[in-house]
């Protein structure tokens, strides 16, 4: 790997944004660059490096945009080169390309909207499983580090949480579990479009209902809200906000890992 792209790799990580690495893994025929050369994609569409170049390279980074914009997980991409393209890249003849991409600089990130008992036991939850998580709520004496030591705490007006659509990728699960009705309703609507893993939302069957309701009528779709999971959580049987914590965190692992989650849930007969 070439010494810039492993440098900016580390400034990946260290600055918290994403980036897609592409490695040439296999080659042969007539292709512009050998196996091992490499290449940063950004989500902005700049890059770092090549992988040679042409219209093999374009249809790399666009395929690396896709990743970076649905949460793809790490792929082996493949590209020929037909005569006619070869020619106008300037090469004798076509080829095939294998390049390995991999979405870099994101881990599984938790996503808690409500510093309350509930979302304070599921930060530290999440925390000891191995998320970054972030709790947010409008109410300073909830949302702060000396009430929430786990992950990163924000105070803000929702509105203004969600100006940085750049937080929310396809590997952050979100839970709701605010103070009210309304506001659950106000941070579900807001979720509509992003590229999430999980959307939970807290409360009874009844109370489900009633924000559904109140969604479908101001034009949330119902195919997004057929994905979120209602009432949140594994049927353990949870009460304190600690057993409530595990049975969300458990949801959320499952879903991540694979797990056939409807089994898990009892909506499955048979």
């Amino acid at each position: 790997m070439d010494g810039v792209i492993a440098r900016r790799l580390a400034a990946l990580y260290e600055e918290g944004r994403r980036g897609v690495l592409c490695i040439v893994a296999e080659e042969a025929g007539s292709t512009p660059r050998s196996a091992g050369s490499s290449m940063l994609v950004y989500p902005d569409g700049s890059i770092e490096g090549t992988v040679g170049g042409g219209i093999m390279e374009h249809r790399v980074i666009e395929r690396a945009l896709e990743m970076l914009s649905n949460g793809s997980a790490p792929l082996l991409h493949r590209e020929s080169l037909t005569a006619d393209e070869a020619a106008f890249d300037g090469a004798v003849c076509g080829g095939t390309l294998a390049v390995y991409l991999e979405v870099i600089g994101r881990s599984r990130e938790l996503i808690i909207f409500g510093a309350g008992h509930v979302g304070r036991a599921l930060a530290r939850a999440g925390e000891t499983a191995g998320f970054q998580v972030t709790v947010w709520d409008e109410r300073e004496e909830f949302a702060n580090p000396e009430n929430i030591p786990w992950g990163r705490t924000v105070c803000c007006p929702l509105e203004k949480f969600f100006e940085e659509k750049g937080r929310f990728h396809g590997r952050t699960s979100v839970v709701a579990v605010t103070r009210g009705h309304s506001l659950d309703a106000e941070v579900v609507r807001a979720l509509e479009g992003l590229p999430l893993a999980y959307i939970g939302m807290i409360g009874s069957r009844k109370k489900i209902a009633f924000v559904r309701q109140g969604l479908l009528e101001s034009g949330v779709s119902e195919a997004f809200l057929e994905g979120i999971y209602q009432p949140v959580g594994l049927p353990i049987g949870a009460e304190t906000p600690e057993e409530i914590a595990v049975s969300v965190l458990a949801e959320i692992i499952a879903v991540d890992r694979g797990a056939d989650v409807a089994a898990l849930r009892g909506e499955k007969k048979g």
